[in-house]
């Protein structure tokens, strides 16, 4: 197995023991934030309690879209299945939209039910679970930057919203806390706060998601690498049309390069593979890169 392999799989690897870290740690704080806003009297822990819940399935999710991307090119798919991890993320966000409009859909009916001021010691609740779901999230979102994952960026900033909604839920309880039963409804006006907070996240996600499965051209960066890497090998005189797509936590490219007009087919051919193998050298997130060669005028 060559480096490159090695490398994907070790990042394949790391992204399912990071995702399923997710998973247990969701599971963990949705019982919590349940059980204490049940018995607290909290709407906005409620309402956290909720997002936590759809993250238990985002996170599943992002889980089976992992190992199912991790399987290896067959005759039906050629490029792999890496398309599946654009696909998870998409249903992400959508969990996410529909954990937010639950949440809206609740805390409007509450605002207009009188229930009691939440108990004290929820703060004590949420306090801790603040500090830890950011704390996965930089954990997360770390390594969906070293594997390139899609998914787990998405997982990532599901922890992100929920510490930002416990943190909304925080501030609410502790003004209804603070000033009495006149404010009672910023436990509520706090969960609306957050809900929109995650409907904006929701759009983070699903936009570059969407844009990976479309193909779409946002990768001006690495292609000025490549077009500098393509000028170490002797013999390819200018890069022309570049075109890269993301599949999965690899990078397709289609290269067109001009070498001289009058050099031997099997010389083009052998240039072509020197290119496309130092690429690959220099640019370890690169998987198939396909060289069309044309003369030079």
């Amino acid at each position: 197995m060559d480096n490159i392999s090695v490398e994907t799989t070790n990042n394949q690897k790391t992204a399912i023991k990071t995702s399923i870290f997710s998973l247990l740690s969701n599971i963990i704080l949705a019982a919590i934030k349940g059980t204490a806003g049940y018995f607290g009297n909290s709407y906005a822990l409620i309402a956290d309690a909720i997002e936590s819940t759809t993250d238990v399935f985002s996170s599943l999710l992002v889980l089976f879209g992992l190992k199912y991307s991790s399987r290896p090119a067959d005759e039906n798919h050629p490029y792999g299945h890496g398309k599946a991890e654009s696909l998870v993320s998409l249903v992400v966000a959508g969990f996410l939209m529909l954990s937010a409009i639950i949440i809206i859909r609740n805390n409007l009916i509450g605002i207009f039910t009188p229930h009691k001021i939440p108990n004290l010691w929820t703060l004590y609740v949420l306090a801790p679970i603040i500090i830890w779901k950011e704390i996965s999230f930089q954990l997360v979102i770390k390594k969906s930057k070293e594997t390139n994952s899609s998914s787990l960026k998405a997982d990532a900033w599901h922890h992100r919203s929920d510490a930002i909604t416990s943190v909304a839920a925080f501030i609410g309880i502790s003004i209804a806390l603070i000033f009495g039963k006149g404010f009672i409804i910023a436990d509520n006006v706090a969960a609306l706060f957050a809900a929109c907070f995650i409907l904006y996240n929701s759009y983070l996600i699903f936009r570059p998601a969407f844009g990976e499965i479309m193909d779409e051209d946002v990768y001006e960066d690495l292609v000025k690498k490549i077009e500098e890497k393509s000028n170490l090998v002797s013999g390819i005189i200018a890069t022309e049309k570049c075109f890269v797509r993301k599949i999965g936590m690899k990078y397709h490219v289609d290269l067109h390069v001009t070498i001289d007009a009058n050099t031997t087919v099997k010389e083009g051919h052998r240039l072509a593979h020197e290119l496309s193998n130092t690429l690959k050298k220099h640019i370890p997130e690169l998987a198939n890169v396909l060289i069309h060669i044309e003369p030079n005028q």
